[in-house]
């Protein structure tokens, strides 16, 4: 049964890796392939979607296999979790520093 709930947190942990990872990775590839297919999508709309969308999908591919192999060789399980969750942490209590911080020493000033 562990066995199960690992491989749930490992999946989670692995979609979550891919999504987030895509979108800088889909950002950079149109900007790339758009502005080189604009005056083609003109004269043959079809086949330029068409191939668009196969750039797209086999980058989505490649992506996907290289994170699997990443997640399967290092075992990798629900460590980005914890580590998101860390960070949102000592983020928050970096502000709650300089914001007490800040109150102390504005109180003590003369202006």
């Amino acid at each position: 049964m562990s066995e199960q709930i690992d491989s749930h947190k490992k999946s989670l942990s692995e979609a979550f890796v891919n999504s987030f990872g895509g979108y800088p990775i889909g950002y950079g590839l149109g900007i790339v392939i758009l502005p080189i297919s604009v005056g083609w999508i003109q004269e043959d709309p079809l086949t330029v979607n068409l191939l668009i969308t196969f750039i797209y999908a086999s980058v989505s591919f490649a992506r996907s296999y290289f994170l699997r192999r990443i997640f399967e060789r290092y075992g990798i399980d629900d460590n980005f979790i914890k580590m998101g969750l860390k960070l949102c942490g000592r983020i928050k209590s970096c502000f709650r520093n300089r914001r007490s911080f800040f109150y102390r020493h504005s109180k003590g000033m003369k202006i």
